[in-house]
């Protein structure tokens, strides 16, 4: 049995999230699951690799963890708890200071930071405060679409860089 953020597998690879009654725990499964996901494909990596992109394109695994990061942190800490927060094109290519280890706390940390958040409202319909017919399970959906999004643009990425494969 392996555990990996919060997501527990039988199979000796990593495997698809179990189902829940709770729509809260299933939504977290899920996003747990993806952020995994994401998580491996700079496991292993030098900083200098996690900085690569295909021909200089796209972004780079290091900016697809960081960018991830600041999107959960504006959805439920804008979104959701209305404090002030901002948006740089810098969080897609990230300076030389953030490395993949810390990148990788602090996208643990806002994890388990969400996931607290998230359990602490009192329910799916809890309205957002941006935008109009937006609630805490639209945040959610969003979160995994994004999140999804990013972690099949990081297999690509990886992929293409060392021709590591798998989930």
């Amino acid at each position: 049995m392996t555990a990996y953020l919060g997501i527990v597998s039988t199979d000796q690879e990593v495997g698809f999230p179990g189902g829940s009654p709770d729509e809260v725990e299933l939504f977290l499964r899920w996003l747990g699951y993806l952020r995994g996901a994401v998580l491996r494909k700079v496991e292993g990596l030098s900083d200098r690799d996690a900085r690569w992109t295909p021909n200089g394109s796209l972004i780079s695994l290091l900016g697809i963890v960081n960018h991830l990061t600041h999107v959960e942190w504006r959805w439920i800490e804008g979104a959701m708890r209305g404090e002030k927060v901002s948006r740089s094109e810098e969080e897609f290519s990230p300076g030389l200071e953030l490395t993949v280890d810390a990148a990788q706390v602090a996208y643990r940390e806002r994890a388990i930071a969400t996931d607290a958040v998230v359990r602490s409202m009192s329910s799916l319909a809890e309205p957002c405060r941006w935008g109009d017919n937006r609630d805490l399970r639209w945040v959610l959906l969003h979160l995994i679409n994004e999140t999804a999004r990013h972690a099949g643009h990081a297999d690509a990425t990886r992929e293409l860089l060392d021709g590591t494969t798998g989930e």
